[in-house]
């Protein structure tokens, strides 16, 4: 059985991880162009690094959590037979175990270059800002936190697809719906012929594209929905999914 799980902000929210975004759509109290975008980073890089830094170290305050574990379980089970896709930038689900991973949104943990496009990894001691210098090039004021930003493309899209193409199982667990390309993951597995479950606290705005729905905190629901997928340690089956997605 091929399974791909796409993962989002839902999950870490539970480790204690902040969404940094209010009601206003404000990320700590800045507009999303000042602090999410090439546009912003350009003009007060300072302040771009700043943002992130603080995000990058709250890491250190947190740990995974069980659905985390969870889902290493599940990885440690299928193999290569599961792509684990997130659209978090945090290191939880390396911490957890799991290693068959997309970060689709980058990782808080790395740094690029603006001007040689080098992707190396930020020293978890120190802040990144607008003096450190490229590894590769040589060049200052350009290192920016490996993170998509609003206009850019998200990691590993034609890996996705891929795996999204021969999946017989598509679970999100923990996601809005809200963000493209990855609301749009559960109807293009369907196309292709996979069952589709929702694990998420609440409906989300794609809720009507899922064949099932479990609905609860991550925690709780993602050990179980693994739980009964491999626990009998025979042939994991799509049915096996289905009906505990019914019950």
């Amino acid at each position: 059985m091929k399974v791909v799980v796409l993962t989002g902000a839902g999950i870490s929210a539970e480790s204690g991880i902040r969404t940094f975004r209010d009601a206003n759509g404000l990320w700590e109290g800045h507009a999303v162009d000042q602090v999410a975008t090439r546009a912003g980073f350009g003009r007060n890089p300072g302040l771009v690094n700043r943002f992130y830094n603080q995000r990058r170290r709250q890491l250190r305050e947190v740990e995974p959590n069980a659905a985390h574990f969870a889902l290493a379980q599940l990885e440690q089970r299928l193999g290569d037979d599961l792509l684990l896709v997130t659209q978090n930038v945090d290191d939880l689900h390396e911490r957890a175990g799991s290693k068959r991973l997309v970060h689709m949104h980058g990782e808080l943990l790395k740094k690029r270059c603006i001007w040689c496009e080098e992707v190396t990894l930020c020293n978890p001691e120190a802040d990144l800002g607008p003096g450190d210098v490229c590894e590769k090039c040589g060049r200052e004021m350009g290192m920016r936190p490996d993170v998509v930003w609003f206009g850019e493309i998200p990691y590993e899209l034609d890996r996705i697809q891929a795996a999204l193409e021969t999946a017989d199982l598509f679970a999100a667990v923990g996601t809005s719906g809200l963000v493209e390309p990855a609301s749009r993951f559960a109807s293009k597995a369907r196309v292709f012929g996979a069952r589709t479950v929702e694990i998420n606290l609440s409906e989300s705005a794609r809720a009507a594209e899922f064949d099932e729905h479990l609905y609860g905190p991550a925690s709780e629901t993602v050990p179980e929905w693994v739980r009964r997928l491999v626990g009998d340690g025979g042939e994991l089956k799509v049915e096996t999914a289905y009906r505990f997605a019914m019950s």
